[in-house]
């Protein structure tokens, strides 16, 4: 990722953003992780626990703030006025901005991401941390490492790439299984690495990989190609995630310390842009890695039609769009002056820098046409120029391995529509595979993920137990 598109927020930016971020971090995190035994005083354990803990903070005063706990570049007399101005700005808010302003800093070295010159599939790593919550009060047990390795891109280049290895406490000798996660959508800045937020405890696939801690298998984090490492991130592209998955799985049996090896069953997983990724890799497996000992493999709300979802994006999510036609942009060396605005460039360039919740916030309920140089939408600007790049990201038309299989979504989702999920896995039926559909509740894109946690960790531990999953052929 260029230099020139990461900006720095100026302070007010940087409080109104985070102080709705702080809460969803909270709510998502501290809500439904599964937190170490040593942290359970600290984490709340029930819906209404954290709503009082949410509360709690919000009773906070400007009191506690010292240099510690301020971002760099506002006084603490800054902080104290903004924290005193506005009830639903807390203390709590200003560590979570710290938190990002600091996010290389999580005990692996900055230029631990530079791409060194040697080959080799694991070329280095580096000791790490894992936080659960953005204050750092809930630092989980697991031995987590850091790791980079060699994968190549969709033009055949060699590319480094990083990943994370988190091995439950307690756990010795040979694994009988791991859990490889692909990691929703992050952003599109280097900042945004899964690697460095779980170090920071900014990373909402906290809960995901907690959960699967929980269970005693170890976890692979990726990373992805171009987050973190040198190089563009291209968001959702099929082959680079794809084989950022399936080399990640490959290398981590030669990271020092790993108890991951060639024997070891792996449960490739992922939702949204980490279904995408989950659903690439298996479908490049075959050739790309066939020695992989996958067991199982869960796929939710996976979009498997780019410009089917695009087009039925709501302004509420008008990052995804910007995250979107900004990479695609970059692959298809188009120059975004082209066809957007100086608001819209501007608006680009400020999004390409935010991870996620951030960049949800700050561009909500945004008119794409406002953005356009002859008020046409991201939408139909997609369809004229980057029809191709689009359908080269189509899923559901590979074969994947014969292994068993679960594609989960919610038929509220308000951003990956919901007939994708089912036509996926009828598509895999159609195949011969045993397919477990399991459709749920869960209000919005962010409450499917949630509500699908509980029936992936049990289709995880049947799987590696080798019992085949209740088969939803029959009714799709």
């Amino acid at each position: 990722m260029s230099t020139s598109r990461h900006r720095t927020l100026t302070p007010s930016r940087r409080f109104a953003v985070l102080s709705t971020a702080a809460v969803t971090g909270l709510a998502l995190t501290l809500g439904t992780a599964a937190a170490p035994a040593s942290a359970e005083s600290l984490a709340p354990q029930t819906e209404q626990e954290a709503k009082d803990l949410v509360e709690d903070r919000q009773a906070e005063d400007s009191d506690s703030l010292n240099r510690s706990n301020v971002p760099q570049g506002v006084s603490v007399q800054q902080a104290k006025a903004a924290v005193d101005k506005s009830d639903a700005l807390t203390t709590a808010d200003v560590e979570y901005a710290a938190a990002l302003e600091d996010l290389p800093a999580n005990g692996v070295p900055e230029d631990f991401y530079e791409t060194p010159d040697e080959d080799g599939a694991v070329v280095k790593q580096a000791e790490s941390d894992f936080y659960l919550d953005p204050v750092k009060l809930i630092k989980h047990s697991a031995k987590t490492t850091t790791f980079m390795y060699k994968t190549t891109d969709e033009q055949g280049t060699a590319r480094a790439a990083t990943a994370t290895l988190l091995t439950p406490k307690g756990a010795s000798g040979p694994a009988d299984d791991a859990v490889v996660i692909s990691p929703g959508t992050q952003g599109i800045a280097d900042k945004c690495a899964p690697s460095r937020q779980m170090g920071m405890g900014t990373e909402y696939e906290g809960i995901s990989v907690a959960s699967a801690l929980a269970a005693k298998h170890p976890v692979i984090v990726v990373d992805y190609l171009g987050l973190g490492t040198e190089g563009t991130h291209h968001y959702l592209n099929r082959t680079e995630e794809g084989r950022s998955v399936l080399d990640a799985a490959r290398a981590v049996q030669q990271v020092e310390g790993s108890e991951i090896d060639e024997k070891t069953q792996l449960q490739l997983r992922g939702y949204s842009q980490g279904g995408h990724a989950t659903t690439a890799a298996l479908e490049l497996q075959k050739e790309w890695a066939p020695e992989l000992n996958v067991a199982s493999a869960s796929a939710g709300a996976v979009p498997t039609d780019l410009y089917e979802t695009v087009s039925g994006l709501s302004s509420v999510y008008t990052a995804f769009a910007l995250y979107g036609v900004d990479t695609f942009a970059a692959q298809a060396d188009i120059d975004l002056s082209e066809f957007l605005n100086e608001k819209g460039q501007e608006t680009v360039a400020e999004t390409s820098n935010q991870c996620t919740v951030e960049a949800l916030l700050s561009t909500a309920f945004t008119d794409s046409k406002s953005l356009t140089k002859d008020g046409r939408s991201l939408q139909e600007i997609v369809e004229e120029k980057f029809m191709d790049i689009a359908d080269r990201q189509r899923l559901g038309k590979a074969p994947v391995p014969d292994v068993p299989l679960l594609v989960n979504h919610s038929r509220l989702d308000d951003v990956i529509p919901f007939e994708q999920g089912k036509e996926l896995a009828s598509t895999w039926c159609r195949a011969g595979h045993k397919v477990a559909f399991e459709d749920n509740l869960g209000p919005t894109h962010v409450g499917g993920y949630i509500a699908s946690l509980p029936r992936v960790e049990t289709f995880t531990s049947r799987t590696f137990a080798g019992k085949a999953p209740l088969d939803s052929c029959w009714r799709l």
